[in-house]
């Protein structure tokens, strides 16, 4: 009698293997098709993808990069949205961080009804609160201005980054705080040169969503920064597509360099994007 030989548990077959390997790149491929489009698109001559034929390589040139640079004004929305997602990042890093550490560590009159403010106010579409934001700003004087924008940007990015870093604080035990305050240290120095320094995953991840939530906003922008000279990539690209034409070489030139800053914010923080995601996500 013949007995078939029992595959231990967690191993997978061959045709389970080739099954698995080749939806991975099947996926794979669904994932860069878009970018690698997106790329060859942006070397094509101007209209070029009008044309029947696929060209992949043939006739490839840098014309729409220097289009964009040379031609048009996005140096200077390149040097705004720069300035605006900095910003952002910084300052949404320090009040979410310093918010975070008070909720987790200490109790005072009102902590519940902070942290319920918190987490209302990640209820409201921010189409619903540009009216009062712009009211709000057009009084302070901060219309077509940087300062006023990252403040919009904050009100979207600090509460929820606010939470995450509560939650990351609560995996730092609090013996640590003691042990460094019956040393000598305040409790805003046991914060910064103590807590802080354990907390690196968190602030990368906190860091990634302010500068991401800036960087690709485009309500805010357009409603707040309407002067030329003002204007972020987000608005700028609007441009190049009118109601009867498009430059798509334009476009995708743009959309390529757009890419850039934020893939290199990204390659700086990977490494604890993973960690301070899981911490935030599974603490609270």
């Amino acid at each position: 009698m013949v007995t078939r030989a029992t595959r231990p548990r967690g191993e997978r077959g061959p045709l389970a293997s080739v099954g698995l390997h080749a939806g991975l790149l099947i996926a794979v491929a669904i994932s860069l098709f878009p970018v690698v489009w997106l790329v060859l698109t942006s070397l094509k001559p101007r209209d070029s993808w009008l044309s029947a034929e696929l060209q992949l390589f043939d006739d490839s040139s840098l014309d729409n990069y220097a289009r964009v640079l040379t031609a048009t004004a996005f140096p200077r929305w390149l040097l705004n949205s720069v300035l605006t997602a900095g910003l952002t990042m910084v300052l949404g890093v320090f009040l979410a961080a310093t918010t975070g550490y008070a909720v987790s560590r200490f109790r005072f009159p009102g902590h519940r009804s902070v942290m319920w403010l918190l987490l209302i106010t990640q209820m409201f579409p921010v189409a619903i609160l540009i009216v009062p934001l712009y009211n709000l700003m057009a009084g302070l004087g901060l219309l077509n201005q940087i300062p006023g924008l990252v403040i919009a940007y904050m009100t979207i990015a600090v509460p929820f980054c606010a939470w995450m870093m509560k939650s990351y604080f609560d995996t730092v035990p609090v013996e640590i705080d003691q042990a460094a305050m019956v040393d000598g240290l305040t409790p805003f120095g046991t914060f910064w040169r103590v807590v802080l320094p354990l907390a690196r995953p968190g602030i990368a991840v906190t860091a990634f969503y302010c500068f991401m939530t800036a960087w690709g906003e485009v309500g805010y922008a357009t409603v707040f920064m309407s002067q030329e000279d003002k204007r972020t990539l987000g608005v700028g690209l609007q441009q190049f597509v009118g109601q009867h034409w498009s430059d798509w070489g334009l476009m995708t030139a743009s959309a390529v360099l757009i890419a850039i800053p934020a893939g290199a914010v990204f390659l700086l923080v990977q490494r604890h994007l993973i960690t301070g995601l899981t911490a935030g996500a599974t603490k609270a």
